[in-house]
């Protein structure tokens, strides 16, 4: 459905913040961008989701090149979604209902239709307790989580994240977690993650583009990627802590604690038989 072909992205100052880069969200449902601070991720996600007119090369969308045109660029929005690293930068009414309701209303959805909707975002995100509480007196996951709605209420095919879980507590981090696998497992939405928690990236995603100085040095199926040494220190990246304990301890690779647990079990009533 989307797709970025040989794009460069040049800052007004000069700086190229992107050098042809080539990426195809069809490879998965759940797709990884990873690299260092200032590697390109968050500029990346800004050309994908037409907020920036790359320099060269072309966002593909259905296999036709992106229009940047309004009429055009609120269809495109109608399908493909971002939830920015800041709540802050897409919450705009005080009270939380009429804030996810807002992008809906501006669609001409009926408010019926918009109740349905936002109750169900709310529901999904474990916020409804506060759906009528100003903005500002929630914490910052609660702002998080309320971006999130803002954004599921949409019904995007295709959905960004940047940086989900930035400042959140574990408990809220598993949340977050929960709900992207939620929407690409369940809802078969393509959810496309930005991080620098490689133990997320690691249980979220299928498939990883490895993002360095604007441009793809590596790309591949998650647990691949995370086993090639010499990419994630030129990267400066770490190994999620289920790919330590395989190298290091000898057990299988797991995609999940739920799966270690499970082999760990298994192989303590073994040694009892």
């Amino acid at each position: 459905m989307l797709e970025m072909k040989n794009v460069t992205s040049i800052y007004e100052d000069g700086t190229v913040a992107l050098k042809d880069i080539s990426i195809d969200l069809s490879k998965s449902k759940s797709i990884g961008i990873i690299g260092s601070n200032g590697a390109g991720k968050s500029t990346l996600f800004l050309n994908f989701t037409g907020v920036l007119k790359p320099k060269s090369g072309q966002i593909l969308f259905r296999g036709k090149p992106l229009s940047y045109s309004k009429p055009s660029l609120r269809e495109f929005r109608k399908e493909v979604g971002i939830v920015f690293q800041d709540p802050e930068r897409q919450i705009f009414f005080s009270n939380v209902y009429d804030d996810i309701a807002f992008g809906l209303r501006n669609l001409g959805v009926s408010e019926d239709e918009i109740k349905i909707r936002v109750e169900d975002a709310l529901k999904r995100v474990e916020a409804a307790e506060f759906s009528n509480k100003p903005v500002h007196f929630l914490s910052h996951g609660q702002k998080k989580r309320v971006a999130i709605a803002g954004v599921i209420s949409m019904d995007n095919k295709v959905l960004f994240f940047d940086e989900p879980t930035a400042g959140l507590d574990p408990l809220v981090t598993k949340s977050v977690e929960d709900i992207l696998l939620s929407l690409s497992n369940k809802q078969e939405k393509t959810v496309v993650v930005s991080s620098h928690d490689m133990d997320l990236i690691y249980n979220v995603c299928e498939y990883v583009y490895v993002l360095n100085q604007g441009q793809i040095i590596g790309e591949g199926k998650v647990e691949d990627i995370f086993l090639k040494n010499d990419l994630l220190k030129s990267s400066g990246l770490n190994e999620p802590w289920l790919v330590k304990i395989h190298k290091n301890l000898g057990y299988p690779l797991f995609k999940n604690e739920s799966e270690l647990y499970e082999y760990h079990n298994r192989m303590k009533n073994e040694q009892k038989k």
